[in-house]
């Protein structure tokens, strides 16, 4: 089962990543991170790490607490 926070998480990096405009393997390449498990996190298939939640986030340039919002302001 995954969680909701997990779930949550998945959908914000997903938008996120759509609304700049980047690829999966874009993304994973500016966080140093494999485009697999970019892939596995987006589909809440893992239980991401808060330095890689810091990485992605770096990597999108926002603020960490963007991915843990639900919506899209």
């Amino acid at each position: 089962m995954v969680s909701d926070a997990r779930r949550v998480f998945a959908s914000r990096l997903r938008q996120i990543r759509q609304v700049t405009g980047l690829s999966q393997e874009e993304l994973a390449d500016r966080a140093g991170l494999h485009r697999t498990y970019v892939g596995s996190v987006e589909r809440g298939e893992r239980n991401i790490s808060i330095d890689n939640i810091e990485r992605l986030a770096n990597a999108l340039e926002i603020d960490i607490i963007e991915l843990l919002k639900e919506e899209l302001e």
